[in-house]
C-alpha cells in the first residue's frame, strides 16, 4: 500500500506472520527513534502465527511506513497499512457471550455471531478460553440493545448442541466472590435420598414420590416427609454405606480448588441429608454446608427430619444467610442448581446458573451449562484453562 508520512496523521498497522522473539520489541524501538507514538495495540498468536494490531500517530515529515515496510521485510512478515481517526472511540461496558461444548461447529459458531449481527451488536473481541475437557470461547460484544442482544441469543441456544451463557461486561463479573451449590445431580452424581431407600429396599416407592412431586401433586415438604416415612428402621451405619456411594460430577474437584485459589467461598445448600453434606464439606474444604437432618434415636431411623426444611425457600434464606456472614454482597454471589427447589436460590444470586437441568430451571436462571463437566463453569467466570492447568502443576505463583 503506497502511504506518504506526509499524508496522514494517524493510521492502523496490521501486522502478521510467524511469531518469533524480538518482533514486538524491534517494532517499538523503530517507533521510538521516528518519534511515532502509539494509541491502541492488540495482539494475539495462534498456532505460532502472530497477528499484531496498532494504531500509530506519525510525526510531520517522517516516511514511518517506508521504515515499516523494511522492518516488515527484515523480520519476514507482512505489514499493511490503513487511515483511521485520530479521535479515541469511545465504548460502553457491553456483553460477554460464552460459547461452550464437546464440539462448537462453524454452523454453531456462525448462528451466534448471525444472531448478534442481526440485534445490532458487534463482536469486538474472540478469546478461546478451553479446549478440555470442553471447548470454550468468549466474545465481548457490543451494543445498545444489550437486553435485545441476550433475549435473541438465548433464543437461538435452544436450537444448538453447544451451551451459549451472556451476561454483562464489567466489574461485577469480576468481582463474585461466594458460590453456593445444590448437592444432588450438582455436585455429585446421584440423589442421595435414592441411595438411602437402596438400602432401606424402597428406591421405587421413593423414585415414585419424587415424580408425583416433580408433577406439581405434591410440595416439597411433603414429599420429603412421605419419602423419610419409608425409612423408618434402618440402622443409622446405612450413613457410611451411602457415603462410600457417592461419585462427585466430574470436574467437581477442579472447580472446588479453582475457586479456593481464586479467593472464593464455597457453599452447600442440599434438599437432602447432612450426614452427606457434612461429608462432602470435609472432603472438599468446603466453607458451609446445610441440609435437612434424619432424626435417629437408639441409632436408628425414626422416619422423621428434625428441624428446619431445608425446601425452595429455605435455599434461597440460607443463601441469604451465607452472604450475610461472609458480608458478601448478592450481586456477587453465583448460585448452582439442577431442580425445581433451586429456582428461588438461582434468582436470588447475581449470577444464576442452571447446571444441566430442567428445563424450567434453564429457562429462569441466567445462564445454562449443559456440558457434564462441573468445571466448565469457570469458563462462564472468564477463567481459562491453562491458567488451571499451571496452578494444579503448582507454577500458581511462578514470575
Amino acid at each position: 500500500m503506497a502511504l506518504s508520512g506526509n499524508d496522514l496523521d494517524t493510521i492502523l498497522v496490521r501486522i502478521n506472520g510467524p511469531d518469533h522473539p524480538g518482533i514486538t520489541a524491534g517494532l517499538m524501538e523503530l517507533l521510538t527513534l521516528s518519534g511515532a507514538g502509539i494509541q491502541d495495540v492488540e495482539q494475539i498468536i495462534i498456532r505460532g502465527h502472530l497477528s499484531l494490531s496498532l494504531i500509530v500517530t506519525i510525526p510531520e515529515g517522517r516516511d514511518l511506513v517506508k521504515e515499516l515496510l523494511h522492518f516488515g521485510w527484515e523480520q519476514k512478515i507482512d505489514i499493511d497499512f490503513e487511515v483511521v481517526d485520530s479521535s479515541p472511540s469511545a465504548r460502553e461496558p457491553g456483553l460477554v457471550v460464552t460459547i461452550l461444548g464437546n464440539e462448537v461447529t462453524p454452523a454453531e459458531f456462525g448462528s451466534v455471531a448471525s444472531t448478534i449481527a442481526k440485534s445490532g451488536g458487534n463482536i469486538d473481541r474472540i478469546v478461546r478460553l478451553a479446549r478440555d475437557p470442553v471447548l470454550a470461547y468468549e466474545l465481548v460484544v457490543s451494543g445498545e440493545d444489550r437486553a435485545g442482544i441476550r433475549g435473541a441469543l438465548m433464543q437461538v441456544a435452544d436450537t444448538l448442541r453447544c451451551d451459549v451463557a451472556v451476561h454483562r461486561e464489567g466489574l461485577a463479573r469480576r468481582a463474585k466472590r461466594l458460590v453456593v451449590m445444590d448437592v444432588d445431580s450438582t455436585l455429585i452424581q446421584e440423589e442421595v435420598i435414592e441411595l438411602v431407600a437402596d438400602e432401606a429396599g424402597c428406591r421405587a416407592e421413593v423414585q415414585e414420590i419424587t415424580e408425583r412431586a416433580m408433577r406439581g401433586e405434591l410440595d416439597f415438604e411433603e414429599s420429603l416427609h412421605a419419602r423419610v416415612a419409608l425409612l423408618e428402621g434402618l440402622s443409622a451405619s446405612v450413613f457410611d454405606r451411602v457415603v462410600d456411594r457417592i461419585k462427585l460430577t466430574a470436574g467437581a474437584r477442579t472447580f472446588i480448588r479453582t475457586l479456593h485459589r481464586l479467593g472464593y467461598r464455597t457453599a452447600i445448600v442440599s434438599g437432602g441429608f447432612t450426614f452427606a453434606t457434612d461429608f462432602l464439606a470435609a472432603e472438599l474444604g468446603l466453607d458451609h454446608a446445610y441440609a435437612n437432618t434424619l432424626e435417629v434415636h437408639d441409632d436408628v431411623l425414626t422416619g422423621r427430619v428434625t428441624g428446619l426444611i431445608v425446601d425452595q425457600a429455605g435455599k434461597a434464606a440460607l443463601l441469604r444467610k451465607i452472604a450475610e456472614l461472609e458480608d458478601i454482597p448478592l450481586e456477587q454471589v453465583v448460585a448452582v442448581g439442577d431442580g425445581a427447589n433451586d429456582l428461588a436460590m438461582l434468582n436470588e444470586a447475581g449470577l444464576g446458573i442452571a447446571f444441566n437441568a430442567k428445563p424450567v430451571v434453564q429457562e429462569a436462571a441466567d445462564t445454562t451449562v449443559n456440558v457434564p463437566y462441573l468445571d466448565a463453569i469457570l469458563f462462564i467466570l472468564g477463567v481459562r484453562r491453562t491458567d488451571i492447568e499451571v496452578a494444579d502443576a503448582g507454577g500458581m505463583d511462578e514470575i
